[in-house]
């Protein structure tokens, strides 16, 4: 069953000087500057491609850009810190000259998200809910910046393909999410800074059920009184919707409007999307269909 949707007071975010308004669902789009992402593999691994793919997501309705120079999916490798620095901080700087737009780093390096920081960024978003790097929540506090933090059910930055079953998946998620709140909060970090994401595909588990049951519950998330983070944007688990074949990467974009659309009926604050032309027009009709315009 779909949890209802329910009304929930207005959120800001605030880093530095900067506020991001977060009474309608914000739209992060997600700019992989690797050789290696799963779904855009090496197309914007070069300055230039990534700063071209920044200023059309931002021309499409951006309202966030997540930018990213390491891959966290299964079989991606490590990349060493000055390899990431390159990826990252002349990207980083460059959209900045350019526009205001939000722009956090994907990142669990505390090295990367100070740099980053510098650089312009606004947010940090890490995969490992500060379990990567210990510096990192003194970056943090020290910045005062919001920090995406996500459920993975691996310890290490990157994934993998685990079956992993549960009991209880939200149950779990929600344990994770208490213990790993009040370890940012006792290292300074204001918990109202704080944005959750759940996680998706291998990062819950390598059987999809799981993702799915995520998003169906997904307002029990709001127990935390923190925006929600969602990115179902071609992940794994949406491989196997039909039954005849696997979909790649591009035909999962309909099926991730889909779980989205019911993610967004559950008040998810932030939806990390691939095609931000698609999720600007998917955001858009859930709030027109909320509002009865």
């Amino acid at each position: 069953m779909i949890s209802k949707s329910i009304i929930l007071k207005p959120r800001t975010l605030v880093s530095r000087a900067k506020k991001l308004n977060l009474g309608k669902p914000c739209l992060m789009g997600i700019l992989n500057s690797t050789p290696d992402s799963f779904s855009d593999r090496s197309r914007f691994f070069k300055l230039d491609d990534a700063l071209e793919q920044a200023r059309k997501m931002i021309n499409d309705g951006a309202d966030w850009l997540d930018i990213g120079g390491e891959s966290s999916g299964p079989d991606s490798q490590d990349v060493p810190l000055d390899e990431e620095l390159q990826r990252v901080i002349p990207l980083i700087q460059k959209v900045r000259m350019e526009s205001d737009i939000w722009i956090s780093v994907d990142t669990w390096k505390a090295e990367v998200a100070r740099q980053s920081l510098e650089a312009g960024a606004d947010a940090i978003n890490d995969v490992t809910a500060l379990r990567g790097d210990p510096e990192l929540a003194k970056v943090v506090k020290e910045f005062q910046v919001p920090l995406v933090m996500m459920y993975s059910k691996d310890a290490t930055p990157r994934t993998t393909r685990q079956q992993l079953d549960y009991e209880d998946v939200l149950d779990t998620i929600k344990r994770f999410f208490r213990e790993r709140i009040q370890f940012a909060e006792s290292n300074g970090i204001q918990k109202k800074q704080i944005v959750l994401d759940p996680g998706m595909g291998f990062f819950v588990s390598g059987t999809a059920k799981y993702s799915f049951e995520v998003i169906r519950r997904i307002s029990e998330l709001h127990e935390f009184d923190l925006p929600l983070l969602l990115g179902p944007s071609r992940k794994s688990f949406l491989a196997g919707v039909t039954p005849e074949r696997t979909l790649n990467f591009k035909e999962r974009d309909i099926p991730a409007a889909v779980v989205s659309s019911i993610a967004l009926w559950q008040n998810v604050s932030v939806l990390r999307f691939h095609d931000v032309e698609q999720g600007r027009l998917l955001i858009d009709t859930i709030e027109a269909l909320k509002s009865g315009a």
